[in-house]
């Protein structure tokens, strides 16, 4: 037998899943990495495309900082790690 979820149960599930998908991953401009080297990072770590990785580069490089990802905590972690390791400066934060 398929048991029904009440109402409350499923705006609860969804509360938790919209609540935790709240984070940014945020890259930060410096003055070490280059933007050939910003790019290559950017699609290979935050799935980006050609395009997509030139302008957060350009909006990181002009403006200081650019949102390059969203998701759940847990899912931006590893991504952050790598960026980290790759000697670019990135912060999760909660938007």
């Amino acid at each position: 037998m398929v048991e029904l979820e009440t109402k409350e149960q499923v705006l609860e599930q969804v509360l938790k899943k919209t609540v935790n998908s709240h984070y940014e991953l945020v890259l930060y401009n410096d003055d070490v990495n280059t933007f050939d080297h910003v790019i290559e990072c950017l699609i290979n770590y935050c799935d980006h495309d050609v395009l997509q990785a030139e302008q957060c580069s350009y909006i990181v490089h002009y403006k200081g900082k650019c949102s390059v990802k969203r998701g759940t905590k847990n899912k931006l972690q590893p991504i952050k790690q790598a960026l980290i390791d790759q000697r670019l400066k990135v912060a999760i934060l909660q938007y």
